[in-house]
């Protein structure tokens, strides 16, 4: 169905009177070009109250197609309204797709359209999720004038650092599913684009008719080989950098994360920025904070995420939210947003949601809980513990990383596509590997409660001229089920910063520091606090082949053998942000 066959439908459905007395009935425009500042016509689809006045808009820029006339038509009847607009080069929108490159320009023009239009009253909000919270993020970054709040939802503060690269690493699995469903309409576009039926009606025989000719793969996503080639933060990446800007924002913002979401650092990131340092008291004022324990999915109406039940508590309704948050940013009312706390957390293990007046949390202890080994660490069948007690003399422990074998992903922060699934699922499978360190405390005598960013400090060497040493956080329960909580992995040319690569000196002890990024988790008592160290996580990150290659043409590799120190000189360490239980 074309999108003003669509729209008919759905001005047939509205033209019935509401049914509550509060709601307006709707009407609806579709296929509205909009000019950018460049001559090139975005496409978006209009819905508002059907009545005199004007109103505050909401706006979503998406290139997962704007067709969603149900978001259309709620927000619409409760007095707003409604632009759903295709991004630049996406579904009907002219030009071609980039990622980010003219999201904040496009963004500052949509957003003063929208604010001039004559039913509107002048005052503009964003919503959406992932990337289309990157547009929301990007267009704050040019500063449009009418814009006063967005929504932005699992997304990124870096589109180097936690979209495309983490700690020097190749985000493999979200940048290559990503790409391949992006690619899809692009397919389509450039196909119709290369059609010429007129051309080839002539040819003869009939049975060799060209019935399409189709676009050069490199030609779908010509980004996708620009990330390839720009492996470190360089000024192709800064130019794009989200947090570089928060002092410049002047936007109310509604972070919407999950602990267990591909982007769950930039989410947490861009809300602890815009608080600090945001260009007006008002807006520092007006920033809020949402993390429960979802992932880069649909939550089930049990609160299943992953194969962990959360419950119903850790559902909840994004339609009513951002009403509620619209109505207190743009049209002012004095709702929960005006008295609440500006953070709310879910606290996993207990399973509850708690008000915090900040994040991360000023009570929260930094505990170091250092690793240990006498007889060695690997695998389940080893001797790792895990203890806030400093070591003393104790031998290294050692593992060979091959890359022709990496350790498999197994849930986690994971996007796009079921093939791997994303959530917290049990790590037991990989417990039994020989390249697999595993450190953990004995069964905890009470409840522990981590709330805030982890980290792992290292001390290791490694027989290669670069490797990647990985770090992953579980709860052991008393039956052995190892639950994800987070992990994070470094990239050994990149261990002193991503914007220059250093190789190696094979054998040389270098100190690594592995975020894991957020959580908040109370280890019940009974479990365990468990730390898995090892070389690769694959395929959530593309696998170091250890022998310096660039990650554009990297292939085969060699066996890095890896030596991890834990002693009273390098006293490697997983470091927990531990909140007093009263």
């Amino acid at each position: 169905m074309n999108t003003r066959a669509m729209l008919a439908v759905v001005l047939a459905a509205c033209a019935v009177p509401a049914a509550a007395e509060d709601l307006y009935r709707v009407r609806a425009e579709g296929g509205v070009k909009v000019k950018m500042r460049d001559g090139v016509a975005l496409v978006a689809d209009v819905y508002r109250p059907d009545a005199e006045g004007r109103f505050p808009v909401i706006l979503q820029r998406t290139p997962y197609n704007r067709a969603d006339p149900n978001a259309g038509v709620f927000f619409a009847s409760h007095g707003y309204v409604v632009v759903l607009q295709d991004v630049r080069g996406r579904y009907e929108s002219e030009g071609d797709f980039y990622p980010f490159r003219n999201e904040a320009n496009d963004g500052y023009d949509t957003i003063e359209w929208a604010a001039a239009l004559p039913y509107s009253d002048g005052k503009v909000g964003m919503f959406g999720g992932s990337y289309v919270g990157a547009t929301q993020m990007l267009a704050a970054t040019a500063k449009p004038p009418h814009l006063v709040a967005i929504q932005p939802t699992v997304t990124a503060s870096d589109y180097y650092e936690g979209w495309t690269y983490q700690g020097g690493a190749r985000m493999h699995w979200f940048n290559s599913s990503w790409t391949t469903g992006l690619a899809e309409d692009t397919l389509q576009k450039k196909a119709m684009g290369l059609a010429k039926p007129k051309d080839w009606v002539e040819a003869t025989p009939a049975g060799g008719y060209k019935l399409l000719d189709y676009p050069k793969a490199g030609d779908l996503a010509p980004y996708y080989a620009d990330w390839l080639q720009h492996e470190t933060s360089d000024e192709y990446w800064r130019a794009i950098r989200v947090k570089d800007h928060y002092t410049e924002m002047t936007v109310k913002g509604l972070h919407e994360a999950g602990w267990h979401d591909i982007f769950s650092r930039g989410s947490i990131e861009n809300f602890i920025g815009l608080r600090r340092s945001a260009a007006t008291e008002e807006a520092r004022q007006g920033q809020r904070l949402l993390v429960g324990p979802w992932a880069h999915a649909p939550t089930t109406a049990e609160g299943k995420v992953g194969d962990v039940t959360f419950g119903s508590q850790a559902v909840y309704d994004g339609q009513q939210m951002l009403l509620e948050w619209a109505d207190y940013t743009l049209k002012g009312e004095l709702n929960s947003y005006a008295s609440s706390a500006p953070v709310r957390i879910f606290v996993m293990g207990d399973n509850v949601w708690r008000d915090e007046q900040e994040f991360p949390l000023a009570r929260a202890k930094e505990t170091r809980y250092y690793l240990h080994a006498t007889k060695g660490a690997r695998s389940a069948a080893g001797d790792g513990v895990l203890s806030t007690l400093p070591p003393r003399k104790q031998a290294p422990d050692t593992y060979d990383y091959d890359p022709a074998n990496p350790v498999r992903t197994i849930g986690g922060r994971l996007c796009c596509g079921q093939q791997y699934a994303p959530g917290p699922f049990d790590q037991k499978p990989n417990e039994s590997r020989q390249d697999v360190l595993v450190f953990s405390t004995p069964p905890l005598a009470a409840d522990t409660e981590v709330t805030g960013f982890i980290s792992a400090e290292l001390y290791a060497s490694s027989s290669a001229v670069d490797t990647d040493f990985t770090a992953m956080l579980v709860d052991v329960d008393p039956s052995g089920y190892a639950r994800y909580l987070g992990d994070g992995i470094v990239r050994a040319r990149y261990r002193n910063g991503t914007d220059k690569a250093v190789a190696l000196e094979p054998g040389k002890i270098e100190k690594y520091t592995v975020d894991l990024w957020a959580t908040s988790n109370v280890f019940k008592a009974g479990h365990r606090i468990r730390l898995y160290v090892s070389s690769s996580n694959f395929p959530r990150f593309d696998r170091n082949t250890n022998d310096g290659a660039p990650t554009a043409t990297a292939t085969g590799g060699v066996v890095a053998r890896q030596t991890l120190y834990h002693d009273a000189a390098h006293p490697s360490a997983l470091v927990l942000p531990v909140v007093p239980r009263s």
